[in-house]
């Protein structure tokens, strides 16, 4: 039996070792060096997954300097919603108070069903 435990005891420590990755100690990069490689994963001639190998980095952060370096034009940069017509406001607060109004049927609807349920037993 003690056996056993002294095991299980090293199994778990080993266990615990097999699956932890080590991790990569943070490491601060020049704006320079980050130009260089967004002009080599600009121009072409490697795959970002290559300069990140070539350059031992992470996809994310290369992938981060090239967004920081051309941003998206066509993205939005403030609130994505537009603010709403009139119309539209009369609508929503129509809708909103008929989806409430139907909320309600059903509920009574489902009141009466278990007590006619109940009176036919």
């Amino acid at each position: 039996m003690i056996r056993d435990c002294v095991f299980l005891g090293r199994m778990s420590v080993i266990m615990e070792s097999v699956g932890k990755k080590k991790r990569r100690p943070r490491r601060q990069f020049t704006p320079e060096f980050k130009a260089e490689i967004v002009e080599l994963c600009r121009r072409g001639d490697r795959t970002v997954h290559q300069v990140v190998k070539d350059f031992d980095l992470t996809y994310s952060a290369v992938a981060h300097w090239i967004e920081q370096a051309y941003p998206d034009p066509d993205a939005p940069t403030g609130p994505t919603r537009e603010a709403l017509t009139l119309a539209e406001k009369t609508e929503l607060t129509a809708l909103r108070q008929e989806n409430a109004r139907l909320k309600q049927d059903v509920e009574i609807l489902k009141r009466a069903t278990a007590f006619f349920a109940k009176e036919t037993r």
